[in-house]
């Protein structure tokens, strides 16, 4: 079944229902908006020449027309290619090239730079207003019947410790992740919303997916600091938003959203990078049971594992911060299993999450060797290093993160959890670095919280009282800002490289 059609039904069974809400104006109801892509299907054929199959970039900023834009490939039978806009529009531009996109949807305010680069196989289309209305116009066709197995979505890795890859997502893979959503994250229906306040191009526009399909409104900010974003949680009900956990620490502190009626909101669903105790206690401290933590990766889209809203208010309330931090227990139709060596371990041992289900892609885009290496066995190897703890995954860290210092495994993430228990440490990263003695030494870039200033006497003491000390920093480095891409997560890479080319 191609996603699509699930549009094409709400818009049947709802179809005065608001479908894109601009702030506390609508901007459509659910006939409108499939009528809009029916329309804008039609336009991407006779304007762009896309066919069945083509794929079509999205290298655009969060904007009302996004999903519109999204359904339209699905129902022409072609191949979305969200594009993270916090790029660079060189990187932007590779993309296209490696999945030989046919035409690339472009907003107007990253187009002076998209156009700027070396041309590229794919046309680069500016949606504008003009664009837009008269997409809008075009002889509507009708919705295309893609097989499942087709790819729907072409997922690029974050590509924190390599070079982006693209995870062939089809129309039942995405599917399932939606079906899994509603089976087991929250009740949606009509009534519902969902805010995006994160990147539609990632997490928030694949929750999307299971509230277009039951007919909920997509709420889209004309801004996203807290003072707008409390005032939309005051005008809707029940409306549920993705947040990476540096933005949920943000949100969390603010005035503004604390005093916001939060008990008439959704949930808050947080995810894409480590989310650490202090910072959930924190959450929960101000928007009650409402927090939901997944994770998830492009390979099988926001669903591996999750650690439910009534799970996590329990562990809290318990004191229980091994279970708090934990990412939960498997989501629904998913097997998740602990391995080293393609060989099942024992609980409490460590090795690499493996995953099998519904929502693991098909493959990476012309990549058959490595497709072939991460899914052997019939499993996806993530490539993420945790073990079980009273039945929920613990996430230790990427395996190319983990530092192996004097012959020793050492863990970050294990780092990381500690000093942020310390009063000074607003954001932390712990990384290896070569060196000759231990072959590689263990490093914390440190983002202080205000007014304080970075004591390594007091952090290595501080680190000696609760673990072994091998283990503890051989440095402490403060940074006014971490290193992050549009998803939150933390790079890594980008922090190696740049404190190896100082030494």
């Amino acid at each position: 079944m191609n996603l699509a059609q699930t549009l094409r039904a709400s818009a049947l069974a709802v179809p005065s229902r608001p479908a894109i809400i601009v702030d506390d104006v609508v901007d459509c109801s659910y006939s409108q908006f499939a009528d809009r892509v029916a329309a804008r299907a039609g336009d991407l054929v006779s304007h762009s020449g896309v066919q069945p199959g083509d794929r079509v970039g999205l290298f655009m900023t969060n904007r009302p027309d996004y999903l519109e834009a999204l359904y339209a490939i699905w129902w022409a039978g072609a191949v979305a290619v969200p594009l993270n806009s916090m790029m660079h529009p060189r990187e932007a531009v590779a993309l296209l090239d490696d999945c030989k996109a046919r035409v690339c949807l472009v907003s107007p305010d990253l187009a002076e730079a998209m156009l700027s680069e070396a041309p590229i196989s794919a046309v680069i289309r500016v949606i504008d207003k003009t664009d837009l209305l008269e997409a809008r116009k075009a002889d509507a066709i009708g919705c295309s019947t893609a097989d499942v197995s087709e790819d729907a979505w072409i997922f690029y890795t974050s590509g924190t410790t390599g070079k982006p890859k693209g995870a062939q997502l089809t129309h039942a893979n995405l599917f399932a992740m939606a079906v899994a959503y509603l089976a087991d994250t929250e009740w949606v229906d009509d009534r519902s919303g969902l805010l995006h306040i994160a990147l539609q191009s990632h997490a928030s526009g694949l929750f999307a997916l299971p509230f277009v399909a039951r007919g909920a409104a997509q709420v889209v900010p004309s801004a996203t600091d807290p003072a707008t974003i409390a005032r939309l949680l005051t005008v809707h009900e029940r409306l549920s938003f993705f947040a990476p956990p540096v933005l949920m620490r943000r949100l969390s502190v603010s005035p503004d959203i604390q005093a916001a009626p939060l008990e008439r909101m959704g949930t808050l669903l947080v995810g894409a990078a480590p989310v650490y105790a202090e910072d959930l206690r924190l959450a929960l401290g101000t928007f009650g049971p409402r927090i939901w933590n997944g994770y998830g990766q492009g390979e099988t889209p926001c669903t591996i594992t999750a650690m439910g809203q009534r799970q996590m208010a329990a562990a809290a309330a318990a004191g229980d911060d091994v279970l708090l931090s934990s990412v939960g227990v498997p989501r629904v139709g998913i097997d998740v299993k602990i391995m080293q060596d393609d060989v099942e371990v024992v609980d409490g041992d460590i090795g690499e999450v493996c995953v099998r289900g519904a929502t693991v892609m098909r493959g990476y885009l012309d990549r058959p060797e490595e497709t072939a290496e991460s899914l052997r066995g019939g499993w996806l190897h993530t490539g993420d290093l945790g073990r079980w703890e009273r039945g929920h995954l613990q996430l230790l860290d990427r395996s190319k993160d983990m530092v192996i210092s004097g012959g020793s495994n050492i863990y970050p993430r294990e780092i990381e959890d500690l000093l942020l228990q310390e009063s000074t440490v607003a954001e932390v990263a712990v990384i290896g670095l070569p060196d000759p003695e231990w072959g590689e030494r263990v490093v914390a870039i440190i983002v202080t919280e205000p007014g304080c200033t970075l004591d390594a006497d007091r952090l290595d003491a501080f680190c000696l009282e609760s673990m072994a000390r091998y283990k503890r920093p051989k440095e402490y480095l403060q940074v006014d800002s971490l290193p992050r891409n549009g998803a939150g997560k933390v790079l890594k890479r980008e922090l190696r490289e740049q404190l190896q080319a100082k030494e």
